[in-house]
């Protein structure tokens, strides 16, 4: 039997690698078709005889380097620019001059379908003149297709669906060596394959005051030197609404702050944000809030935000903060340390480590070779609630994160997760031992004996279909019991959940209209554990999936871009399990699941106080400044909770309509569909 599964999988591999490799056929210009040389050396001499008959240097003047150019030739065989990398601007202008001289060509084909097709070329510098140009000085080689690996300062781009959304199709095109799970990306990643500069300055209004090119397109400050750069821009969150259920008049939010990005030399780059803040929100967010409140007095915790204080009776006041440094010594290695979020997956929402919790100190070290991308995420985390506080101290654990990506194929990733968390016990703190990056070494001591730690397992896959269609799917298993997930009594040991999803861009040949479908189920228990501290959270928040545990949903999104203007559509059905009569049915990832347990067997999604949740939710915007990411924008949400059990015993607002509009710095996702 093993050996014909092996033999199965054997074969299944060599025929997907196979077709790889042997079902290509690159462009074709009409001078090839001719030849009858149908080869990729005949392809690439087209175009380096095009650039030596039509680049033209800049008269009197001389440069060393190269440029490096990487394109596509689209669907209907169209070439495209990409990128281009060189020592001056004139240089870049004239190889896209250049590069848009050529003619229409046949398409690529894979297995006899038309596909995208990406490439690199290097033109080497010197060259006195466009004579010795054509004549002597060039020199055009082949490079390995999005394999532009100079060292550069890895900025990390701040994450939010909505921004990252302008690049995803770019970035996940067929044949393309990226690894689009582990988020925030670094402008590395993404620059070879989508120029947010170039986005950006597409947008610009023409204005020519101070004022008016630093309200509406540039940076407030931004300083360039050789060996340094800064970036400062005033961040504003400011938000006035109504809760159409609620007794309040109003709500609102007065968010004032600064963020600084900046590089150092060639290797290093750093971050920063701070704000502050006083609102309040809608009732069934404030409810939310101060359900998961710290322990000490104070009213609330914000999601994904942090600890809030009381302000003018009915509002809170709060402020949060993230930073970033990060340290890219080649080409193989990033290393990071911050304090803020960290997302993995290519959903809306990630089963394995999500952005819903507040920020956090973290360190991080990404390995790319090859077809491999691999990551080690360590993290101190907070457990606010009066168990674990002790002399007024919260209680402190940590999480080490291992997760490896392989692009097995041109269309398919595959991905393994492993997190194994463990508490500040005896004053242990950060055990040196747990910082071995090898993936399962710790889960397998942890399951073995699992009062000591909790751990998690998970992978993760991405199927391209086309450059327009890609689906997606994650896998998640808490504490391994394998006699367990064999039986067929639906044990409350069998704690796993998992996520379908596919996005489609250019939705029915609407330029820029991305729509999303996405399916998450997570059964009781999971992220839980006997010793509560050791759970899967950090501040009352989980640090997985944003609901917890105990739940289905369905989400469906749109989203749209037209220049400066954007909007997005968000559908959301689930169930919920809640707890009631004082027993622990799962949800509440806090609670040791070893108590008050109503039953260890036909143990189901949503039992408990079954809630069946509606959310709708329609933001339309305008991009204010492009370079700072300002927006302003309308916001309606409705919300919608049915039960047969009561509501109001389970301190849930039955409806929420609420409307907002306001004015706002992107720079991080914050969710209110809780």
């Amino acid at each position: 039997m093993k050996k014909s599964i092996l033999k199965t999988l054997f074969i299944f591999l060599f025929i997907n690698f196979s077709n790889a490799q042997t079902t290509e056929l690159v462009p074709q210009f009409l001078a090839c078709e001719q030849q009858k040389n149908t080869t990729e050396t005949c392809f690439l001499n087209e175009i380096h005889n095009h650039i030596k008959k039509n680049f033209k240097v800049p008269e009197n003047q001389s440069f060393s380097g190269e440029i490096i150019t990487l394109f596509e030739v689209d669907t209907v065989g169209k070439f495209k620019v990409l990128y281009i990398e060189a020592p001056e601007q004139k240089l870049k202008d004239e190889m896209s001059r250049v590069f848009a001289l050529l003619p229409q060509v046949k398409p690529a084909k894979h297995n006899a379908n038309t596909t995208y097709y990406k490439q690199s070329v290097k033109t080497v510098l010197p060259f006195t003149n466009a004579q010795n140009l054509i004549e002597k000085q060039t020199l055009l080689k082949i490079v390995n297709p999005y394999k532009i690996t100079e060292t550069k300062p890895q900025k990390v781009l701040p994450f939010t669906h909505q921004n990252y959304a302008l690049f995803d199709k770019n970035i996940n095109e067929i044949g393309i060596e990226t690894h689009t799970s582990v988020k925030p990306y670094t402008a590395n990643e993404v620059s070879y394959f989508f120029n947010l500069d170039t986005y950006n300055k597409s947008l610009f209004k023409n204005k020519t005051s101070w004022w008016g090119r630093k309200f509406w397109n540039e940076n407030m400050v931004e300083i360039h030197d050789e060996d340094f750069s800064l970036i400062l821009n005033p961040i504003a969150d400011v938000r006035l609404g109504k809760d159409t259920q609620s007794d309040l008049n109003y709500t609102y939010q007065n968010t004032r702050g600064i963020n600084v990005v900046g590089t150092i030399g060639k290797q290093v780059s750093f971050s920063a944000t701070i704000f502050e803040s006083q609102g309040r929100f809608a009732d069934y967010y404030n409810q939310y809030a101060e359900s998961i409140k710290p322990s000490g007095g104070n009213p609330a915790m914000i999601p994904g935000i942090g600890i809030a204080k009381e302000f003018d009776s009915q509002a809170y006041d709060f402020m949060s903060a993230d930073a970033n440094i990060s340290y890219t010594p080649s080409k193989f290695f990033n290393f990071q340390m911050g304090y803020g979020r960290n997302f993995i997956g290519d959903g809306y929402r990630s089963l394995l480590m999500s952005d819903g919790a507040s920020p956090y100190p973290y360190f991080k070290i990404n390995t790319t070779f090859w077809k491999l991308k691999y990551t080690n995420i360590y993290t101190s985390l907070k457990d606010v609630n009066d168990y674990a506080t002790l002399e007024k101290t919260y209680g402190s654990k940590y999480i080490a994160s291992h997760y490896l990506s392989l692009n097995l194929t041109k269309r398919l990733n595959i991905g393994l997760f492993e997190s194994v968390v463990w508490a500040n016990t005896n004053n242990r703190g950060f055990d040196a031992n747990f910082i071995v990056p090898i993936i399962f070494y710790r889960s397998v001591e942890f399951n073995s004996a699992s009062k000591t730690g909790n751990a998690l397992m998970g992978a993760t896959a991405k199927y391209k279909f086309t450059n327009k269609i890609y689906a997606y799917g994650q896998f998640i298993l808490d504490e391994f019991s394998i006699n367990d997930m064999t039986k067929t009594n639906q044990s409350w040991k069998n704690k796993n959940g998992y996520q379908l999803g596919f996005k489609y861009f250019d939705a029915f040949s609407v330029k820029n209209l991305t729509l999303q479908a996405e399916y998450n189920q997570i059964r009781p228990y999971v992220y839980s554990h006997s010793n509560p501290l050791t759970n899967y959270g950090h501040n009352n928040q989980s640090i997985g999936h944003n609901w917890g545990a105990n739940f289905r949903e369905l989400i469906g999104i749109a989203r749209y871009t037209y220049n400066r203007w954007f909007a997005e559509g968000k559908l959301i059905f689930g169930e919920r399990g809640l707890d009631k009569n004082d027993l622990n049915y799962g949800g509440n990832i806090y609670l040791d699941y070893d108590e008050n347990r109503p039953y260890d067997t036909s143990v189901a999604v949503a039992q408990g106080a079954k809630i069946t949740q509606l959310n709708a939710e329609l933001q339309i915007g305008y991009i204010i400044n492009p370079s700072a990411n300002l927006k302003l924008f309308t916001h309606l949400m409705y919300r919608n909770l049915s039960s047969d059990y009561s509501l109001a015993t389970l301190n849930q607002t039955p409806t929420t309509t609420w409307f907002s509009v306001g004015l706002r710095s992107d720079l991080f996702n914050w969710y209110f569909d809780y």
